[in-house]
């Protein structure tokens, strides 16, 4: 058998390896939407600075970079983690692709994060260093090299749901790539790139509003709010709209090469020509479904014609059911698709001409290994059924697939909704007056990370069981490591971030045995405990001397700050 080729891996160290690449991905996601979307927000704010020559333009400008630094360290420091994952606990998987999926990771690594590097390092330290021009520039071009540094990535993971400008060679036991072209401009790399750069856009548009919101609330930093508030609605609002088309067309490409996953995320048991899109329904998110049993949906709210429009753009498509997948269908060209057990055929084809043309090769059997070459091509399209033994092990999560769905596109119509009303009482009203829209911008924060979180859950588990769309499952793609080490990994990364999270409470947590400051108010502070000092070493000097210091016209604020700079009062006084 091939996996004796890949070794033998146990069900723990699988499931182990998944949640431990789980847990740091969705912790990597909290950090680089904001940080794309944020990379907006400065630069237009640094822009109004360039074009007005206002300090409170760079004021602005300068507070949202201070956030901007933050998310970016901590998406670099999340990210590697990512990277060294793929060796330690995915070495099959880039071993038996890594030629093409390492190919945009590098070409990230060396090209987009040095340019975003070099410089996100002149936007920091460079205001009295470069031009104002220059520094402009290093801004937006810092928040495109994020964006391209993204664009990189998002082909990698493209390529993984729609494996495409490859070839397998025996040879080498590698696919690999014939086409960088393919690989790098293909449609569902695009469009997923668009999708996922827009909705990152509204989820730094929502932290904006959120922390202008609460500013609002406290009357604090008021005018900064205000602008900030204005500059974020209009790209909120933008970017709703363009997330909501990009998602349409990832719709039609889920439903082109992603079948199984558009059935998944709408619960879809029985296809058919003329399907309606599910807006409501019950499905149990505890409980895995027989799709051979499954009955209509209980409390189901449908949108006539609405799934066969997304998927085929045609009122009266055909969408495959899962079902349908699982025993074959015809497609609207007349082709056939096989069914999962007549896949599964192939694939175990592939696999044993695989190992047949191996040990000829290395028995020097030249006429053998040549009649399982063609073998071997001509069942390679679904090579990773080979290891497939039963046809629901190709169905992935149906209700969290179908819930992920809903809380993304539910939030998504929200989104739209809010920025256009926002939008429109930023610009024409005053926002400071209303309330109740202040409030509910301070509770759009989570909704916007929910709604990218849900977004990333239902690409990744959409596909599943396959690291590799139809050529390498996940059971195939681990390393063959211990699940006690993955779980000892696993449980220190839980207790850091947890670590992390307790840590920023304590530093944020104002002094209870001090009032809070904010601002402005820290220097009154300072100076009123300063005097304070004063009056407590006036209180220790002898009479006489006290006395004569009391005929004395009280000290200016400068006088008061020159006094106190001594170590010692007392002697500072005497001095004078």
């Amino acid at each position: 058998m091939f996996n004796q080729l890949f070794l033998d891996i146990s069900t723990g160290t699988i499931d182990w390896s998944r949640a431990q690449f789980a847990l740091t991905a969705m912790y990597h996601w909290l950090f680089v939407p904001l940080t794309l979307g944020l990379a907006v927000i400065m630069g237009t704010a640094e822009t109004c600075y360039y074009r007005t020559k206002k300090q409170f333009w760079k004021d602005v400008a300068h507070f949202w970079q201070k956030l901007f630094g933050v998310n970016f360290a901590m998406g670099v420091a999340t990210g590697i983690i990512l990277e060294f994952q793929f060796g330690t606990n995915w070495s099959n998987y880039s071993w038996f692709v890594g030629d093409i999926f390492g190919a945009p990771l590098a070409i990230e690594g060396i090209v987009a994060f040095f340019m975003e590097s070099t410089f996100v390092a002149v936007m920091f330290f460079g205001w009295k260093k470069v031009s104002p021009g220059f520094h402009l520039a290093s801004t937006w071009l810092t928040g495109i090299g994020a964006t391209i540094s993204a664009w990189w990535i998002l082909v990698a993971n493209a390529w993984m749901q729609y494996p495409v400008g490859c070839e397998f060679n025996p040879d080498t036991m590698r696919n690999e790539m014939v086409s960088f072209t393919d690989v790098a401009l293909s449609p569902f790399a695009i469009d997923k790139f668009c999708h996922t750069v827009t909705s990152s856009w509204i989820v730094g548009a929502v932290f904006v509003v959120a922390v202008s919101a609460y500013y609002l609330l406290k009357k604090r930093e008021m005018e900064l709010a205000k602008q900030s508030m204005k500059i974020a609605a209009s790209v909120g609002f933008v970017a709703s709209l363009l997330a909501a088309i990009t998602g349409d067309t990832s719709a039609y490409l889920v439903g082109k090469v992603q079948p199984m996953k558009l059935a998944a995320m709408e619960a879809l048991y029985k296809g058919g020509e003329s399907q309606s899109l599910t807006a409501v329904a019950w499905v149990n998110p505890f409980e895995t479904p027989n799709c051979r049993e499954s009955k209509e949906h209980a409390l189901c709210v449908s949108i006539p014609y609405g799934l066969s429009l997304l998927a085929t753009h045609s009122l009266h498509g055909f969408v495959p059911g899962v079902n349908d997948l699982l025993d074959g269908y015809v497609k609207a060209d007349g082709t056939r698709e096989p069914s999962v057990k007549e896949k599964m055929v192939m694939g175990k084809a592939a696999v044993n001409a695989l190992m047949v043309y191996r040990k000829a090769k290395k028995a020097g059997d030249e006429a053998t290994a040549q009649k399982a070459l063609p073998v071997i091509k001509a069942n390679m399209k679904y090579f990773g059924y080979g290891y497939v033994d039963k046809e629901e092990q190709v169905i992935p999560n149906i209700p969290l697939t179908f819930w992920s769905f809903r809380v993304m596109v539910g939030l998504g119509t929200f989104f739209v909704l809010f920025f256009a009303v926002l939008t429109f009482v930023c610009y024409r009203k005053d926002v400071s007056r209303y309330r109740w829209l202040l409030i509910l911008g301070v509770c759009t924060l989570p909704m916007g990370y929910i709604a990218s979180e849900a977004g990333w859950v239902l690409a990744e588990l959409g596909r599943q069981p396959w690291t590799i769309q139809d050529m390498l499952p996940t059971w195939v793609a681990v390393s063959d490591v211990k699940p006690a080490s993955i779980a000892t990994t696993f449980f220190l990364f839980l207790a850091f971030r947890g670590q992390r999270f307790l840590l920023d409470r304590a530093i944020h947590q104002p002094n209870k045995t001090q009032p809070a400051q904010h601002g402005g108010n820290k220097t009154r502070h300072n100076q009123t405990m300063q005097a304070r000092d004063l009056h407590h070493h006036i209180k220790r000097i002898p009479r006489v001397q006290a006395l004569r210091i009391r005929n004395r016209p009280p000290p200016s604020r400068h006088q008061l700050h020159a006094l106190t700079k001594h170590h010692h009062p007392q002697q500072a006084i005497s001095q004078q």
